[in-house]
């Protein structure tokens, strides 16, 4: 391999300073999100922060609707991935492959697994809703639409995914939320 085959690398093999410089922003990028995950409140709240404000940059500026629908749509995709099991139990030919809630009263517990963890649901919704933001500085993106529109067929697509992931949940037998682990009281 010769010299500067690799990337990053300048022509006399060492790491150039542009490499270097978004190497050690992406590590400290990294230091930061490994540090905010046990606060899922704090993170949560965060994100209700900067939605908030994009809001209100909307309203302000009426305009950049079609980018409030894209995030709109975007983050109802993230939810229902957050709300689907790992393995789609519809997808499943013989129901003892992969893993299953029970059905019966002796059958073993088995933790429901996301297909989209609550970590990375909050990642990229918080990533959508800055890029988003920026794209509000931008008047390519401001598309003059009649906004009432975008908001009835955000409404119906939204109930219409929520009722087939609802008899999916149903049908399947699951609940992806739990509120830990039971436990019952000694009686002395």
């Amino acid at each position: 391999m010769s010299e500067g085959d690799s990337s990053g690398e300048s022509i006399h093999g060492k790491p150039s300073v542009i490499a270097g410089f978004f190497t050690r922003l992406g590590q400290i990028y990294q230091s930061w999100l490994d540090k905010s995950t046990p606060f899922s409140a704090v993170r949560w709240a965060v994100t209700l922060i900067l939605t908030a404000i994009y809001m209100i940059r909307v309203y302000i500026l009426q305009g950049w609707y079609i980018v409030t629908y894209a995030l709109g749509i975007y983050h109802l995709n993230l939810f229902i991935a957050f709300l689907s099991p790992k393995v789609d139990p519809s997808l499943l030919d013989d129901p003892d492959e992969g893993p299953s809630l029970p059905t019966k009263q002796n059958e073993e517990f088995r933790p429901f697994i996301r297909r989209l963890p609550e970590f990375k649901f909050w990642h990229s919704a918080t990533k959508g809703i800055i890029i988003a933001m920026i794209c509000t500085f931008f008047e390519a993106f401001n598309v003059p639409v009649f906004w009432p529109i975008l908001v009835m067929y955000f409404i119906m697509l939204f109930c219409i995914t929520m009722k087939r992931q609802i008899k999916h949940m149903i049908k399947y037998r699951y609940l992806p939320f739990t509120h830990g682990k039971r436990t019952y009281r000694e009686e002395t």
